[in-house]
């Protein structure tokens, strides 16, 4: 149900839908309240959250260098689908919220080309997870 409402392609999905140049992650949604504050485990969990959605949807598009990590089509989403719904009781965030949240978070992975840099963390962290 949660994998239903959480939108683990709101990285990916859109710049598609568009039309546009699929690599591109979309622009980011804005806050209407401030940023919440986000404790180290917290913000772990949302930058690898973000970290796989782009480089699932790079595998989705034969990016060759997105190829090179495990497959994340599967475990990549249902690590959000539990991340975000974690997320969601523990900084009291609706759907919208977490969606932002990530958005903002992958703009700042693609902005400072850190996918590779946080992805042999976030790859500890999704064998860590149980996924």
């Amino acid at each position: 149900m949660l994998k239903y409402l959480l939108a683990f392609p709101v990285i990916t999905m859109a710049a598609s839908a568009s039309g546009q140049d699929t690599r591109v992650v979309p622009p980011v949604m804005g806050f209407e309240t401030e940023r919440p504050e986000l404790n180290a485990q917290q913000a772990a969990t949302l930058r690898c959250s973000a970290a796989f959605g782009i480089v699932a949807h790079g595998q989705a598009n034969g990016d060759e260098v997105a190829l090179q990590y495990p497959p994340l089509n599967e475990r990549g989403k249902e690590f959000f689908v539990r991340a975000g719904a974690r997320l969601m009781d523990e900084l009291g965030l609706d759907r919208d919220g977490i969606q932002a949240l990530v958005s903002a978070e992958a703009q700042r992975l693609w902005d400072e080309d850190a996918i590779g840099d946080v992805m042999p963390a976030c790859l500890l962290l999704l064998d860590a997870s149980g996924v």
